[in-house]
């Protein structure tokens, strides 16, 4: 059996965890078996399931590329595991530090992903930015979800795109199902419910999306908002004593972390996603294969738009216009079956997880032969 190591922050819900986790529990697992290399101490939202299913957690430090204790950590792991070599790096900007030590300690294939099409400007920017440029130096193989996501994290260089896939089944769109879990959310016949699923990070402008509610709540009163997402830590707080200064309270929902969320967009009657920036949120493919219309930024990539159930929405355009083709699209849309869609578009999990294990079974089977060659 071949073990790839998966190199990541944490395994918490997230889009790149969920993503990853799809092709998990999709791979023939007597075949390729996924490990993982967290910066975080916990095991993470998914750590059960995936010592369920035979995965290993490993845990190192917060990744600092200035930290000679760091580099040393990671490089003792490398030489103490040598039954790695592939390693798979979703860290964005900064896997570029664990590639070069990677190649250092003589790991064959090293693969860096790209899940964004940019970064927060904070203090941080200009140091991702430094080493954004030695990504395709130290890695062997460059993914991404997506064209944008590519040509911003790999500067030209080429790479291939493996898809942000789901299980299509698993979304579809079903009448019955969506009059169930509105009665369980207590949700009203005639109410409008606007949705949204993504963890609380300045990326995902929650503040603005609260902004254009507000807008919805003023247009359609009788309309209530769905946030699904994590919703621990000072950002969030942030957005929950904005909700209460703007008196919506009764109209908006926290739900913290949940499992059922293929569950709750059949809830929805409009998806919302005013990101500033996305690499490929599978959270739209998800949204699509639901049949659910959805307003996005002009900064989400147009790639996403998968059916026509997507309007795309100037991120400068005040609320009120945000609020105006919320309500429309979440009234005169009516709801169907696509994910049959989606699973033409090249989204649906069972095909590309056969292509992702043969993709590293073919690595494995180049390194396997060039050792026995210089055996001879």
């Amino acid at each position: 059996m071949l073990r790839v190591l998966q190199v990541v922050t944490h395994m918490n819900r997230g889009g790149l965890e969920t993503m990853l986790m799809n092709y998990y529990r999709n791979i023939d697992r007597t075949q390729v078996q996924f490990d993982f290399l967290t910066h975080r101490p916990y095991d993470g939202d998914y750590g059960e399931e995936i010592q369920q299913m035979g995965g290993t957690i490993y845990h190192l430090p917060v990744l600092n590329p200035f930290s000679f204790s760091y580099k040393k950590k990671l490089g003792d792991f490398f030489d103490n595991h040598p039954e790695y070599q592939i390693i798979h790096v979703h860290q964005d900007c900064l896997s570029s530090v664990i590639l070069k030590i990677a190649k250092q300690h003589g790991i064959e294939v090293r693969i860096a992903h790209s899940h964004n099409a940019s970064q927060d400007k904070d203090l941080k920017y200009p140091i991702k930015m430094f080493y954004r440029r030695y990504i395709s130096k130290y890695a062997t193989e460059l993914m991404a979800c997506s064209q944008s996501a590519g040509n911003w994290m790999f500067c030209g260089a080429s790479f291939r795109i493996l898809n942000n896939a789901i299980c299509t089944v698993d979304y579809r769109y079903d009448y019955e199902k969506r009059q169930r879990i509105r009665k369980d959310l207590n949700l009203e016949k005639n109410e409008l419910i606007v949705g949204h699923v993504g963890r609380f990070s300045p990326q995902k402008n929650h503040g603005f999306l609260i902004d254009i509610f507000y807008q919805v709540k003023l247009q359609y009163p009788n309309s209530k908002l769905l946030l699904i997402g994590d919703d621990r830590g000072e950002l969030a707080d942030k957005m929950k004593d904005k909700v209460t200064d703007l008196g919506l309270t009764n109209s908006i929902m926290f739900t913290g972390l949940r499992e059922d969320v293929a569950d709750l967009m059949q809830a929805m009657d409009v998806f919302v996603f005013p990101s500033l920036y996305e690499g490929f949120p599978v959270t739209m493919i998800e949204a699509q294969a639901s049949g659910l219309p959805c307003v996005i930024s002009d900064e989400v990539p147009i790639e996403c738009k998968k059916t026509d159930l997507i309007q795309q929405w100037k991120l400068n355009s005040p609320a009120t216009e945000w609020a105006r083709i919320i309500i429309k699209m979440g009234k005169e849309t009516i709801r169907r079956d696509t994910s049959e869609l989606i699973k033409k578009a090249g989204y649906d999990i069972a095909e590309n997880a056969k292509w992702l294990q043969q993709y590293y079974l073919s690595k494995a089977d180049t390194i396997m032969r060039k050792k026995n060659n210089e055996s001879v």
